[in-house]
C-alpha cells in the first residue's frame, strides 16, 4: 500500500469546496486548478487521501439542513464581486478565468442584441425568509422534542433544589 502524502493547500481547498456541496469540476477550478479542472478533479478524486479528507469534512457538516442553510446564507449575504468583474471586463474572460468565478448568486444571464450583458440575481429577501423559516422550524422541533423537554425540566428541578438548599443555609 503506497504511503499517503500530505495534501497541498490547493488540494485542501478542493476538499473544502467538494464538502461544501460544489461539484468536483467547480471545486477544482475554485481551488486553483485552472488548466482542465475536470481532469484535475477526476485525478484528485482517485486519491485515497483526498477521499478521506472530503469524508472528514463532510462529517463535520452537522446535517443536510445545515448545508441548505449555508446555501441560503450564500444567496442572502454572498458577494457579487465576481459578477461585476464579468460585466465590467473589457475583454472576454478565458475559460479557466470563468471557471474560478463564484456566480452562485446569478439566476439568469443574457447577452442582448445591442451588446452588453444582462444579469439577474436571486432574490436576497426570499433567501432571508427561507433562512427564517428554517430556523423557526428547527426551534419548533427542539421545543417539541421530548428529550429536550425532559432536559429542561431536569435543569429547572436542579435549579430549584439549589435555591432551596441556599435558603435553608441562610436560615441556620
Amino acid at each position: 500500500m503506497p504511503k499517503e502524502k500530505a495534501l497541498t493547500g490547493k488540494e485542501k481547498l478542493f476538499c473544502f469546496y467538494c464538502a461544501e456541496g460544489r461539484d468536483a469540476r467547480t471545486a477544482a477550478a475554485m481551488a486553483g486548478f485552472n488548466v482542465l479542472p475536470q481532469r484535475a478533479a477526476a485525478k484528485l478524486l482517485e486519491r485515497e487521501e483526498i477521499s478521506k479528507e472530503i469524508a472528514k469534512r463532510l462529517g463535520q457538516n452537522a446535517s443536510g439542513r445545515e448545508e441548505v442553510c449555508a446555501g441560503y446564507r450564500r444567496l442572502a449575504f454572498g458577494s457579487v464581486a465576481d459578477a461585476l468583474r464579468l460585466v465590467f471586463s473589457q475583454e472576454p474572460l478565458e475559460a479557466h478565468e470563468l471557471e474560478a468565478l463564484d456566480l452562485l448568486n446569478i439566476s439568469d444571464l443574457k447577452r442582448p442584441k445591442g451588446g452588453g450583458l444582462e444579469i439577474k440575481f436571486f432574490d436576497r429577501l426570499k433567501a432571508l425568509e427561507k433562512l427564517k423559516e428554517l430556523s423557526e422550524e428547527t426551534a419548533r422541533q427542539e421545543e417539541g422534542n421530548p428529550f429536550f423537554r425532559a432536559l429542561e425540566k431536569g435543569a429547572m428541578a436542579l435549579a430549584q433544589n439549589r435555591d432551596d438548599d441556599e435558603e435553608g443555609k441562610e436560615e441556620e
